[in-house]
C-alpha cells in the first residue's frame, strides 16, 4: 500500500470561513504520513467519452477556466481533516493546475459527446455562440472520520451558460459529486478524482448540450 502523505512546511492563509489554512507535517499519524521526497509524483485524469445519445446542437461553445478559491488553485493535490482546514498531499502533485486541469478536460469531453459543432478554450479565438463559465467550489479529499481512515472526494462545480454578445445568463446548475475511498492510499485517492470529476463532467456535458433556448428558438 502506498502512504498518502501532507506537505510539509507550506502554509497558505485562505480566505475560506475566515480560517488559516496550512500544509503542515503530521506527528503521530502511525506512519501513514510521511517526510517528502525529492520528486513528487505527477498525476493527471481523464475526460469522459461515454454519454447518453441525443442530437446534435448547431452552435460553438467556448468553455473558460473554472473559477477557484486560492485553496484549490495550485497544483498540490488538497486534503481536508476537518471542514474549516486545508492541507496538501505530500510526494504528489497534479500536472497542471486544477482549475486549467479540469478546463482541459471539460473541451475532451464536450468533443468526445460528438455533439458538438465546435467547442474550444477561449484562447484559441473561436467566435462563440456561448460561454460556459463555472467556480470549481470542491475538489479535495475529505477526511472526515480522521486522518487514519478513508477520505471520501468531494467534487462541486457550478456552471452558467453565457449567450453571446448578449452576454444574458441562460441556465445555471450546480453539480456536485462525492466518491468514498475504502482504503486510504495514493492511488485509490486519484482514482477517486477521476471518478468523481467524471460522474461531475459527464452530468455538467449533458445538462449543457440538452439546455433550450427560446430566444434563438432552437435547441441550445
Amino acid at each position: 500500500m502506498t502512504d498518502v502523505c501532507v506537505s510539509p512546511g507550506r502554509r497558505r492563509f485562505l480566505g475560506r470561513a475566515g480560517a488559516g489554512v496550512a500544509a503542515l507535517s503530521l506527528a503521530g499519524c502511525g506512519g501513514l504520513f510521511k517526510a517528502a521526497t525529492t520528486t513528487p509524483s505527477l498525476y493527471t485524469l481523464t475526460s469522459k467519452n461515454d454519454f447518453a445519445p441525443g442530437a446534435q446542437v448547431n452552435w460553438q461553445l467556448v468553455v473558460e477556466e473554472p473559477l477557484a478559491s486560492r485553496a484549490l488553485d495550485t497544483d498540490y493535490i488538497a486534503l481536508m481533516p476537518s471542514t474549516t482546514e486545508v492541507k496538501y498531499f505530500d510526494n504528489a502533485r497534479w500536472a497542471e493546475r486544477a482549475p486549467r486541469m479540469v478546463q482541459t478536460l471539460l473541451v475532451e469531453s464536450f468533443e468526445n459527446s460528438k455533439r458538438i459543432v465546435a467547442v474550444g478554450r477561449q484562447a484559441v479565438g473561436l467566435r462563440a455562440d456561448f460561454n460556459l463559465i463555472s467556480e470549481l467550489r470542491e475538489f479535495q479529499a475529505e477526511y472526515r472520520n480522521g486522518l487514519g481512515k478513508p477520505p471520501v472526494i468531494h467534487v462541486r462545480l457550478n456552471a452558467k451558460l453565457i449567450m453571446q454578445p448578449q452576454q444574458v445568463i441562460i441556465a445555471a446548475q450546480t453539480f456536485d459529486t462525492e466518491t468514498a475511498l475504502q482504503v486510504n492510499d495514493m492511488k485509490a485517492v486519484i482514482g477517486a478524482f477521476d471518478a468523481a470529476l467524471g460522474k461531475t463532467m459527464r452530468e455538467l456535458v449533458e445538462w449543457t448540450l440538452a439546455q433550450n433556448n427560446p430566444n434563438r428558438g432552437k435547441q441550445l
